[in-house]
């Protein structure tokens, strides 16, 4: 592979900000998938990650679609997605299955949940480097390089207009996207730099602490807080947990929790007492996102309340890590269901990957 720009490429990355920016951006959905950097050189393709990784073996399918959708000669920024079955939302949960050891496993998800790819910058193009070109001049040329392309093949919509991207980040969350990302028109390409903006929707939720798990320096410290919603037939569903205190936090709310610790017998994710459709924190204790990660936790009374800020759900859970609010003491556990929970007005997917510049 000889092209302008080689893998592997450490991709640009964005800082968050609490509001859309005003200015000369660029505004796109933030797709909720595994960030990819495309490189094509004639048949040679390879899919680059944002820890630099080829994920090319993960998806022949995306990469026989790059081979007929996208230029002989480039390197194109995107994400890989994967739409729900009903095509109306993404489905991050089918994408995570698609990283699997065994070549049989990977050809047959390629067949049941096939993948997308959505291109949103361009590095380089036949002969022609351009990182070091402003965002506007490669969003011009990535668009005509792509105005032939067709699905699975997609170029994200893009908009200057701010109160259009206000529309957009209120519309397409219900399609399961992640906010927006701003891009500066006069940036240029710049690897693993915090240079674009990235606005992201905010909630909060009272949450029952239903167990913890030891932090990786010693069981002196609360590594995380696990956390439960109630779902209408009763039972305590795990949603996420709380990962991020100051280490002298961490020991604290060991002290704290210690008059909360229970045995699993009495415990309502008693994994040996498991029920079907219940998750908790053991399901996925052996997957291979996780090889070797002690995945243990140490259960508590569901007797706690804890405020949390969240930004969306992946189905039944929240899917990123939460941040800490308060504690609530003036909440019965048994009132934290989902029922609290905003649910996104439905967007259709099929909308939001159709052509469209403004």
């Amino acid at each position: 592979m000889h092209l302008p720009v080689n893998p592997p490429v450490a991709p640009m990355l964005a800082k968050p900000v609490k509001q859309i920016p005003d200015g000369p951006y660029s505004f796109e959905p933030k797709w909720d998938g595994f960030r990819s950097v495309i490189f094509r050189d004639g048949d040679e393709v390879e899919i680059g990650s944002r820890n630099e990784r080829p994920m090319t073996r993960y998806f022949p399918e995306v990469v026989e679609a790059i081979r007929l959708h996208l230029p002989e000669r480039c390197v194109i920024d995107g994400e890989i997605v994967i739409p729900a079955g009903d095509g109306r939302r993404l489905d991050f949960d089918a994408l995570l299955q698609r990283i699997h050891p065994a070549a049989s496993r990977v050809t047959l998800l390629a067949g049941q949940t096939p993948a997308h790819f959505v291109a949103f910058d361009l590095l380089a193009l036949d002969e022609t480097d351009y990182t070091g070109r402003p965002f506007a001049e490669r969003r011009a040329v990535l668009e005509a390089a792509l105005a032939k392309a067709a699905a699975p093949v997609h170029l994200t919509p893009a908009t200057t207009d701010h109160a259009l991207a206000e529309d957009w980040f209120r519309q397409f969350e219900g399609a399961g996207l992640d906010g927006l990302v701003a891009k500066p028109l006069t940036g240029t390409y710049e690897q693993d730099k915090r240079v674009m903006l990235k606005v992201k929707h905010e909630r909060t939720a009272d949450c029952v602490v239903a167990g913890y798990r030891p932090h990786k320096s010693g069981p002196d410290a609360v590594g995380s807080l696990l956390l439960g919603l109630y779902t209408d037939s009763g039972d305590l569903a795990s949603v996420g947990v709380i990962g991020a205190f100051p280490m002298a936090r961490r020991k604290e709310l060991l002290t704290e929790m210690q008059p909360l610790v229970t045995t699993f017998e009495d415990h309502p994710w008693n994994w040996a007492q498991q029920q079907a459709g219940t998750r908790t924190p053991r399901e996925a204790e052996t997957s291979r996102w996780n090889a070797g990660k002690d995945l243990s936790f140490i259960p508590l009374r569901p007797e706690r309340v804890v405020e949390v800020r969240y930004d969306h759900m992946e189905g039944p859970r929240f899917r990123h890590t939460t941040q800490f609010v308060r504690w609530r003491p003036d909440r019965d556990p048994r009132s934290c269901t989902y029922a609290q929970l905003e649910e996104p007005v439905s967007f259709d997917l099929a909308t939001l990957l159709a052509p469209r510049v403004s």
